[in-house]
Protein backbone atom coordinates (compact mmCIF):
# COMPACT_ATOMS: atom_id res chain seq x y z
CA UNK A 1 0.00 0.00 0.00
CA UNK A 2 1.75 3.20 -1.13
CA UNK A 3 0.41 6.27 1.06
CA UNK A 4 0.70 9.56 -1.82
CA UNK A 5 2.50 12.31 -0.72
CA UNK A 6 0.53 15.85 -0.60
CA UNK A 7 2.42 19.11 -1.16
CA UNK A 8 3.37 21.89 -3.67
CA UNK A 9 3.01 19.02 -5.86
CA UNK A 10 -0.82 18.58 -5.42
CA UNK A 11 -0.44 15.71 -4.24
CA UNK A 12 -3.92 13.19 -2.05
CA UNK A 13 -4.53 13.80 1.59
CA UNK A 14 -5.71 10.51 3.29
CA UNK A 15 -9.39 10.21 4.21
CA UNK A 16 -9.61 7.84 6.62
CA UNK A 17 -10.88 3.92 6.23
CA UNK A 18 -14.13 3.71 4.79
CA UNK A 19 -16.33 0.36 4.44
CA UNK A 20 -18.71 1.04 1.09
CA UNK A 21 -18.72 -3.45 1.20
CA UNK A 22 -16.77 -5.87 3.00
CA UNK A 23 -13.39 -4.88 2.30
CA UNK A 24 -12.22 -1.52 3.84
CA UNK A 25 -10.76 0.98 1.82
CA UNK A 26 -8.76 3.74 2.37
CA UNK A 27 -9.93 7.41 1.02
CA UNK A 28 -8.11 10.05 -0.76
CA UNK A 29 -9.12 13.37 -1.47
CA UNK A 30 -7.72 16.14 -3.43
CA UNK A 31 -9.89 19.50 -3.83
CA UNK A 32 -12.84 18.32 -4.89
CA UNK A 33 -11.96 15.05 -6.41
CA UNK A 34 -12.14 11.46 -4.46
CA UNK A 35 -10.67 7.97 -4.92
CA UNK A 36 -9.72 5.37 -2.91
CA UNK A 37 -7.35 2.07 -2.18
CA UNK A 38 -8.51 -1.18 -1.35
CA UNK A 39 -6.81 -2.56 1.30
CA UNK A 40 -5.81 -6.53 1.98
CA UNK A 41 -4.86 -8.42 5.16
CA UNK A 42 -1.89 -9.58 5.19
CA UNK A 43 -0.29 -6.37 2.37
CA UNK A 44 2.19 -3.82 3.98
CA UNK A 45 1.11 -0.48 4.66
CA UNK A 46 3.36 2.53 5.47
CA UNK A 47 3.78 6.01 5.78
CA UNK A 48 5.26 9.06 7.38
CA UNK A 49 3.82 12.18 8.45
CA UNK A 50 5.46 15.57 6.91
CA UNK A 51 5.22 18.99 8.45
CA UNK A 52 2.06 20.11 9.87
CA UNK A 53 -1.86 18.63 10.08
CA UNK A 54 -4.21 20.56 8.72
CA UNK A 55 -8.26 21.19 9.38
CA UNK A 56 -9.63 18.47 6.83
CA UNK A 57 -12.53 21.23 6.24
CA UNK A 58 -16.65 19.94 6.27
CA UNK A 59 -18.81 18.42 4.16
CA UNK A 60 -16.35 18.01 1.10
CA UNK A 61 -15.50 21.59 1.39
CA UNK A 62 -11.90 23.03 1.60
CA UNK A 63 -11.47 24.94 5.41
CA UNK A 64 -11.36 28.43 3.94
CA UNK A 65 -8.63 29.47 7.02
CA UNK A 66 -6.48 26.60 6.11
CA UNK A 67 -6.50 26.13 10.28
CA UNK A 68 -3.64 23.74 11.73
CA UNK A 69 -5.10 21.18 14.04
CA UNK A 70 -3.87 19.39 17.21
CA UNK A 71 -2.67 15.56 16.52
CA UNK A 72 -4.67 14.03 19.15
CA UNK A 73 -7.80 15.02 17.55
CA UNK A 74 -10.14 12.24 16.10
CA UNK A 75 -12.30 14.86 14.37
CA UNK A 76 -9.56 16.60 12.17
CA UNK A 77 -11.39 19.41 11.89
CA UNK A 78 -10.97 23.42 13.19
CA UNK A 79 -14.19 24.62 15.36
CA UNK A 80 -16.18 25.99 12.80
CA UNK A 81 -15.61 23.16 10.24
CA UNK A 82 -16.68 20.74 13.16
CA UNK A 83 -20.10 22.98 13.64
CA UNK A 84 -20.91 23.28 10.13
CA UNK A 85 -20.20 19.29 9.57
CA UNK A 86 -22.15 18.64 12.48
CA UNK A 87 -25.17 20.84 11.94
CA UNK A 88 -26.02 18.72 8.30
CA UNK A 89 -25.89 15.33 9.86
CA UNK A 90 -28.48 13.27 10.80
CA UNK A 91 -27.83 13.19 14.46
CA UNK A 92 -28.21 17.12 14.72
CA UNK A 93 -31.84 16.41 14.29
CA UNK A 94 -32.00 19.06 11.55
CA UNK A 95 -33.72 17.26 8.93
CA UNK A 96 -36.97 16.40 10.11
CA UNK A 97 -38.32 16.17 6.61
CA UNK A 98 -36.35 13.42 4.89
CA UNK A 99 -38.35 11.64 2.36
CA UNK A 100 -35.48 8.39 3.05
CA UNK A 101 -36.11 5.72 4.97
CA UNK A 102 -33.98 4.60 7.82
CA UNK A 103 -33.33 1.25 9.81
CA UNK A 104 -33.05 0.77 13.97
CA UNK A 105 -30.02 -1.33 14.34
CA UNK A 106 -29.02 -3.18 17.41
CA UNK A 107 -25.11 -2.93 17.77
CA UNK A 108 -22.54 -5.64 19.58
CA UNK A 109 -18.92 -4.61 20.50
CA UNK A 110 -18.42 -6.80 23.59
CA UNK A 111 -19.97 -8.51 26.67
CA UNK A 112 -22.28 -5.68 27.74
CA UNK A 113 -21.22 -3.40 25.06
CA UNK A 114 -24.01 -2.57 23.23
CA UNK A 115 -25.61 0.23 21.27
CA UNK A 116 -28.59 1.15 19.40
CA UNK A 117 -28.69 3.64 16.82
CA UNK A 118 -30.20 4.65 13.05
CA UNK A 119 -29.08 4.59 9.21
CA UNK A 120 -29.93 5.14 6.67
CA UNK A 121 -31.12 1.93 4.54
CA UNK A 122 -29.65 2.96 1.06
CA UNK A 123 -26.43 2.37 3.28
CA UNK A 124 -26.95 -1.35 4.27
CA UNK A 125 -24.26 -2.70 6.72
CA UNK A 126 -21.95 0.59 5.98
CA UNK A 127 -22.35 2.20 9.09
CA UNK A 128 -22.43 -0.81 11.47
CA UNK A 129 -18.62 -1.84 9.80
CA UNK A 130 -17.77 1.91 10.52
CA UNK A 131 -18.30 2.02 14.22
CA UNK A 132 -16.55 -1.93 14.36
CA UNK A 133 -19.75 -3.52 15.07
CA UNK A 134 -18.77 -7.16 15.85
CA UNK A 135 -22.22 -8.42 15.36
CA UNK A 136 -25.56 -6.62 14.71
CA UNK A 137 -29.47 -7.33 14.27
CA UNK A 138 -31.69 -4.74 12.21
CA UNK A 139 -34.90 -3.75 14.80
CA UNK A 140 -36.65 -2.12 12.36
CA UNK A 141 -37.40 0.44 9.69
CA UNK A 142 -39.23 3.51 8.48
CA UNK A 143 -39.30 7.55 7.95
CA UNK A 144 -36.30 9.49 10.23
CA UNK A 145 -38.39 10.81 13.04
CA UNK A 146 -40.20 7.48 14.00
CA UNK A 147 -36.80 5.72 13.83
CA UNK A 148 -35.25 8.67 16.03
CA UNK A 149 -37.89 8.22 18.76
CA UNK A 150 -37.57 4.11 18.82
CA UNK A 151 -34.08 4.72 18.98
CA UNK A 152 -34.78 6.49 22.25
CA UNK A 153 -37.62 4.44 23.64
CA UNK A 154 -34.84 1.07 22.91
CA UNK A 155 -32.01 2.63 24.57
CA UNK A 156 -34.15 3.86 27.74
CA UNK A 157 -35.74 0.51 28.00
CA UNK A 158 -32.35 -1.60 27.09
CA UNK A 159 -30.10 0.85 29.92
CA UNK A 160 -27.80 0.76 26.63
CA UNK A 161 -25.83 4.27 25.94
CA UNK A 162 -26.15 6.38 22.83
CA UNK A 163 -22.29 6.26 22.22
CA UNK A 164 -19.57 4.06 22.96
CA UNK A 165 -15.78 5.46 23.05
CA UNK A 166 -13.40 3.35 20.32
CA UNK A 167 -11.27 2.92 23.05
CA UNK A 168 -13.86 0.94 25.15
CA UNK A 169 -14.33 -1.22 21.86
CA UNK A 170 -10.72 -1.35 21.57
CA UNK A 171 -10.15 -3.11 24.98
CA UNK A 172 -13.50 -5.51 24.53
CA UNK A 173 -12.34 -6.67 20.99
CA UNK A 174 -8.93 -8.04 22.12
CA UNK A 175 -10.87 -11.02 24.11
CA UNK A 176 -14.28 -11.34 22.09
CA UNK A 177 -16.13 -14.44 23.22
CA UNK A 178 -17.00 -17.38 20.53
CA UNK A 179 -19.85 -16.64 18.17
CA UNK A 180 -22.41 -18.71 19.95
CA UNK A 181 -22.29 -16.43 22.74
CA UNK A 182 -21.68 -13.01 20.57
CA UNK A 183 -25.30 -14.57 18.87
CA UNK A 184 -26.77 -15.31 22.28
CA UNK A 185 -26.48 -11.49 23.79
CA UNK A 186 -27.59 -9.88 20.61
CA UNK A 187 -30.84 -12.05 20.41
CA UNK A 188 -31.55 -11.45 24.03
CA UNK A 189 -31.61 -7.78 23.58
CA UNK A 190 -33.67 -8.01 20.39
CA UNK A 191 -35.93 -9.75 22.22
CA UNK A 192 -36.03 -7.18 24.92
CA UNK A 193 -36.86 -4.46 21.86
CA UNK A 194 -39.35 -6.20 20.56
CA UNK A 195 -41.31 -6.58 23.41
CA UNK A 196 -41.84 -3.06 23.83
CA UNK A 197 -43.88 -2.69 19.95
CA UNK A 198 -46.94 -1.18 21.10
CA UNK A 199 -45.56 0.26 24.26
CA UNK A 200 -43.81 3.43 22.92
CA UNK A 201 -42.91 1.75 19.48
CA UNK A 202 -44.24 4.58 16.74
CA UNK A 203 -46.68 2.29 14.78
CA UNK A 204 -44.95 3.56 11.48
CA UNK A 205 -41.70 1.87 11.73
CA UNK A 206 -42.15 -1.33 10.57
CA UNK A 207 -40.13 -4.20 12.92
CA UNK A 208 -37.81 -6.66 11.10
CA UNK A 209 -37.03 -10.39 12.29
CA UNK A 210 -34.04 -11.11 14.44
CA UNK A 211 -31.31 -12.22 11.86
CA UNK A 212 -27.41 -11.61 14.05
CA UNK A 213 -24.70 -10.74 11.48
CA UNK A 214 -21.67 -11.19 12.74
CA UNK A 215 -18.27 -9.54 11.18
CA UNK A 216 -15.96 -10.91 12.71
CA UNK A 217 -14.29 -12.56 9.59
CA UNK A 218 -14.98 -9.37 7.82
CA UNK A 219 -13.33 -7.43 10.08
CA UNK A 220 -10.04 -9.92 9.51
CA UNK A 221 -10.18 -10.82 13.67
CA UNK A 222 -9.03 -13.56 15.44
CA UNK A 223 -7.82 -15.40 12.20
CA UNK A 224 -4.02 -15.54 10.92
CA UNK A 225 -3.62 -13.85 7.13
CA UNK A 226 -0.77 -14.76 5.34
CA UNK A 227 1.72 -12.74 3.28
CA UNK A 228 3.14 -13.56 0.05
CA UNK A 229 6.80 -14.45 0.24
CA UNK A 230 9.56 -16.18 -2.06
CA UNK A 231 9.01 -19.72 -0.42
CA UNK A 232 4.88 -19.58 -0.38
CA UNK A 233 2.48 -17.90 2.06
CA UNK A 234 4.10 -16.98 5.34
CA UNK A 235 1.34 -16.88 8.36
CA UNK A 236 1.62 -13.21 9.79
CA UNK A 237 1.48 -12.94 14.30
CA UNK A 238 -2.02 -12.63 15.20
CA UNK A 239 -2.24 -11.40 19.07
CA UNK A 240 -4.48 -9.08 20.85
CA UNK A 241 -3.28 -5.96 20.26
CA UNK A 242 -1.94 -3.93 23.12
CA UNK A 243 -0.91 -0.61 21.83
CA UNK A 244 -2.17 2.14 19.71
CA UNK A 245 -1.60 5.02 17.93
CA UNK A 246 -1.99 8.19 20.62
CA UNK A 247 -1.18 10.83 17.85
CA UNK A 248 1.28 11.13 14.49
CA UNK A 249 4.30 13.83 14.42
CA UNK A 250 6.26 15.18 12.00
CA UNK A 251 8.49 12.80 10.87
CA UNK A 252 6.68 10.11 12.78
CA UNK A 253 6.73 6.76 11.11
CA UNK A 254 3.89 4.01 11.36
CA UNK A 255 4.85 1.15 8.97
CA UNK A 256 3.89 -3.02 9.33
CA UNK A 257 1.28 -5.49 8.00
CA UNK A 258 -2.01 -4.94 8.15
CA UNK A 259 -3.80 -8.20 10.08
CA UNK A 260 -7.04 -6.82 10.73
CA UNK A 261 -9.61 -4.17 10.83
CA UNK A 262 -13.08 -2.62 12.48
CA UNK A 263 -14.26 1.01 12.10
CA UNK A 264 -11.57 3.37 11.91
CA UNK A 265 -9.09 1.06 13.24
CA UNK A 266 -6.09 -0.77 11.22
CA UNK A 267 -4.18 -3.61 13.29
CA UNK A 268 -0.48 -3.65 11.90
CA UNK A 269 1.62 -6.18 12.76
CA UNK A 270 5.28 -4.71 13.58
CA UNK A 271 8.96 -5.48 14.39
CA UNK A 272 9.05 -7.79 16.89
CA UNK A 273 6.07 -9.68 16.54
CA UNK A 274 3.62 -7.12 18.16
CA UNK A 275 -0.05 -5.87 16.63
CA UNK A 276 -0.27 -1.94 16.89
CA UNK A 277 -3.70 -0.05 16.45
CA UNK A 278 -3.95 3.19 14.28
CA UNK A 279 -6.83 5.05 13.89
CA UNK A 280 -7.21 6.56 10.66
CA UNK A 281 -8.93 9.53 12.11
CA UNK A 282 -5.44 10.39 13.72
CA UNK A 283 -4.03 10.71 10.03
CA UNK A 284 -6.37 13.06 8.29
CA UNK A 285 -5.15 15.93 7.39
CA UNK A 286 -1.53 15.03 7.57
CA UNK A 287 0.78 15.32 4.49
CA UNK A 288 1.89 11.66 4.19
CA UNK A 289 5.06 9.89 2.49
CA UNK A 290 5.43 6.47 1.58
CA UNK A 291 7.51 4.23 3.52
CA UNK A 292 8.68 0.27 3.54
CA UNK A 293 9.05 -1.90 5.55
CA UNK A 294 8.01 -2.43 9.13
CA UNK A 295 8.76 0.70 12.21
CA UNK A 296 6.18 2.54 14.44
CA UNK A 297 8.13 5.68 15.46
CA UNK A 298 5.15 7.81 17.04
CA UNK A 299 3.95 7.93 20.53
CA UNK A 300 1.56 5.09 21.54
CA UNK A 301 -0.26 4.39 24.55
CA UNK A 302 -1.56 1.24 26.15
CA UNK A 303 -4.96 0.09 25.33
CA UNK A 304 -7.00 -0.56 28.12
CA UNK A 305 -4.26 0.73 30.50
CA UNK A 306 -4.22 4.66 29.57
CA UNK A 307 -0.27 4.67 30.15
CA UNK A 308 1.70 6.86 27.74
CA UNK A 309 4.82 5.52 25.81
CA UNK A 310 7.81 6.73 24.07
CA UNK A 311 8.01 7.35 20.38
CA UNK A 312 9.49 3.74 19.56
CA UNK A 313 8.23 0.90 19.55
Amino acid sequence: MTCAVRGSGGGWWCAGVRWPGEVPELGWSRGGRRRASVLAYGAGLGFRAVGERHCVGARGNVCPLGAVVPGRSTGGRCAECARLDRAHSVAADTMADDPRTYRVYLAWFGPGLVKVGITGEERGAARLREQGAVAFSWLGRGPLMAARRTEEVLRAALGVPDRIPYARKRVERGHLPGTDERAAEVAELYARAAALEGRGWPESLERLPLEVVDQVGIFGLGRAPEAEAESGPVPLPVSAPVRAVRELVDGGVVAGRLVAAAGPDLHLAVTGGGVVVLDTRLITGWDLAAESGSDVRVPLIDIGGGGVQGGLF
